[in-house]
């Protein structure tokens, strides 16, 4: 097609998207699986306009998947109030990293012992489908306001830090298959690939978040310079935060997600002798008075047009990535595995990591059932997977990884969006004590 052709049915798309958006919040679907099904009508099931690779294509599409989590990273960081070394951050880091791992364990189990898969084949598979998505679970993530909310905290928490704790899996499952450096014995894996990456990423982001935000409310109250162009700082600090922390050898991702929950927690430095601003204008108004440059409202201010900005850029990221995965469904080869191995996945593997995870916490057990079904998977197993095709996986475990990885994907979006909402009802009408 031409280039105005692709622009027109890009426009005729998003406008589509906007005049449903209500309808799609009454029906017990979620805007995932729209979009996944508009994704398979282009593809070459359907209509044929859209037809993605992602063996020949890996590379485009790692660029495009990687924009898109590092979008969401950003904006489930801005979103989360709890402090960063508050208690209730055990929860999620016992999932991104004790859970985590389990579930790596068991996919490669099964990939070795049910499917015949060799080591690092098996490690690699666990790899990219152990993380949760943080850009599908828009159902379930924390929202501001929503602090005291375990269930959901916890839940998107996990979504955000195994983005990048799954990495040096991948590494692994890529290093036994001889295309990753693992070091004699694994020291460069260990030290380089799992610790530094790790604490370093979260440092760095941590810096980078709390510094760009102190500099900016300091130079909005201080000099009423730095106004506006919250767009600009939103996309500096992702790109800041993930080239750093990149050209470092730390985690991009982990930086991003520190890097929103600094900047969140960015503080004001009220000016002696001002007070705050009424929340309701009086009579004479505070025309004069600009939240984002007054000296106890800047902070939040920034942080409210920075994640206005931010969700917008998830939503077209969430539409674009999703209907990829629609688009890349009919490179799914054998389903000869996927008939039970998904199962498998959703109601065994998932609910038992969550289990041994979360063991001694003292979370009832329905919550930690309730976590153990919403582990959504989606674009950051899409990430991994062109990753690995991106860096040597061969031709003849390509087509294998493509399809075990695309069919728990879509399979995913399916079940979990026609159950999500049901769910979350019931929850949110049976709160715990």
């Amino acid at each position: 097609m031409s280039i105005a052709t692709w622009v027109l049915l890009g426009g005729l798309i998003l406008i589509a998207m906007m005049l449903i958006g209500t309808l799609v919040t009454r029906l017990p679907l979620s805007g995932a699986m729209i979009y996944l099904g508009l994704g398979v009508l282009l593809s070459p099931y359907g209509f044929g306009v859209l037809d993605l690779d992602p063996i020949a294509q890996s590379a485009p599409l790692e660029l495009v998947a990687e924009a898109a989590l590092l979008i969401s990273l950003f904006s489930v960081g801005l979103k989360l109030e709890v402090p960063i070394l508050d208690r209730r951050w055990i929860a999620p880091y016992r999932l991104a990293f004790l859970s985590m791992v389990v579930t790596v364990g068991a996919i490669a189990a099964i990939g070795m012992f049910g499917m015949g898969l060799p080591p690092g084949m098996a490690v690699l598979l666990g790899g990219i489908l152990a993380p949760t998505d943080p850009v599908l679970a828009s159902a379930v993530q924390s929202r501001p306001g929503d602090e005291h909310d375990s269930m959901r905290f916890s839940l998107a928490g996990e979504g955000a830090l195994n983005d990048g704790t799954a990495f040096p899996l991948v590494l692994l499952g890529l290093g036994i298959m001889r295309l990753h450096d693992l070091g004699d014995g694994g020291w460069s894996w260990w030290l380089v690939d799992v610790l530094w990456s790790t604490i370093g990423g979260m440092l760095m982001g941590t810096l980078i978040g709390a510094l760009l935000g102190k500099l900016v409310i300091h130079l909005r109250t201080r000099h009423h310079s730095a106004m506006g162009m919250d767009e600009f700082l939103s996309l500096g600090v992702i790109a800041v935060a993930f080239g750093a922390a990149q050209s470092c050898l730390a985690s991009g991702f982990l930086s991003v997600f520190f890097a929103g929950l600094a900047l969140r927690r960015a503080r004001n430095f009220p000016l002696a002798g001002t007070m705050p601003l009424p929340r309701i204008p009086s009579a004479h108004g505070h025309d004069a008075d600009d939240p984002a440059t007054h000296s106890h409202h800047a902070s939040g201010a920034m942080t409210r047009a920075v994640l206005g900005f931010n969700e917008q850029l998830e939503r077209i990221a969430e539409l674009g990535m999703v209907m990829m995965i629609g688009a890349m469904l009919p490179s799914v080869g054998s389903v000869t595995n996927l008939w039970w191995f998904v199962p498998l996945m959703f109601l065994v593997v998932r609910p038992a990591s969550v289990l041994l995870g979360m063991a001694g916490a003292g979370v009832p057990l329905y919550r930690q059932v309730l976590v153990g079904w919403l582990g959504i998977r989606g674009i950051g197993s899409i990430y991994y997977l062109v990753f690995a095709l991106n860096h040597g996986v061969t031709e003849v475990f390509a087509p294998e990884l493509v399809s075990l990885t695309l069919g728990t994907v879509a399979a995913s979006i399916l079940a979990h969006g026609i159950t999500v909402q049901p769910l979350m009802t019931w929850y949110e009408r049976h709160p715990v004590k």
